[in-house]
């Protein structure tokens, strides 16, 4: 599978657009899809055409409401980057175009990320009535959510993890076997997988959460 660089969040260009590197350089100087959800108030697209600012070119490809990404829209593009919003929605209307990305070079970031998963987690806060994330994570839902998603990697993925306190929420899917492992990926920080090897490199974590005997593993 073509490289797949994963960013868990964060609100600096310079850091953000120094992970995506190995996104940019793997186009060879071709386009850049950028792919952007309007959740009804409008896209700020300067914001993403900062971080793949190094890119020789972008096209912009906005996304709303009943208005999925198409095979279409990636035509004649070097690679596919796919914003941060509400993951639920960017998982709504990006995971029907998955065969039409799944040999591009990817990158995603916040909910871009999650979505990249064989299983996606794409919020909630609550697991059986306990709180496993604060509120303010739950991206709109209530209960944690596991939906399919594009499949570029075989481990659950979420983001903000130090930041919004979301590691707990990936040590429940993976307790309750709704993903097979997951990793909690700190803002500035990225998780790049080429040929099955993956790397962790930015300013904070990705921690690694696998199932062990009587509970999980956190590395």
């Amino acid at each position: 599978m073509s490289l797949s660089v994963l960013v868990g969040g964060g609100r600096d260009e310079a850091q953000v657009r120094a992970l995506l590197a190995p996104f940019v350089a793997e186009l060879a100087g071709g386009e850049a899809a950028c792919v952007v959800v309007d959740e009804g108030d409008g896209v700020d697209l300067d914001r993403w055409r900062g971080v793949l600012g190094d890119a020789a070119a972008v096209r912009a490809v906005v996304l709303s409401e009943g208005r999925p990404l198409t095979g279409d829209d990636l035509s004649g593009a070097a690679g596919v980057f796919v914003a941060g919003g509400l993951t639920p929605l960017y998982a709504e209307l990006v995971v029907p175009a998955r065969d039409a990305l799944a040999a591009l070079p990817y990158a995603g970031f916040s909910a871009g990320a999650a979505i990249a998963a064989e299983r996606a987690i794409v919020g909630g806060w609550q697991h059986d009535g306990r709180p496993v994330a604060p509120e303010d994570a739950g991206e709109d839902l209530d209960e944690l959510a596991v939906v399919a998603g594009l499949g570029r990697v075989d481990f659950a993925v979420d983001v903000h993890a130090a930041q919004w306190g979301t590691l707990p929420r990936a040590v429940a899917a993976v307790r309750a076997g709704l993903v097979a492992q997951a990793r909690a990926i700190d803002e500035h920080t990225a998780v790049v997988v080429r040929d099955g090897v993956v790397e962790v490199v930015g300013a904070g974590s990705a921690l690694q959460v696998r199932p062990a005997e009587g509970g999980v593993l956190v590395s």
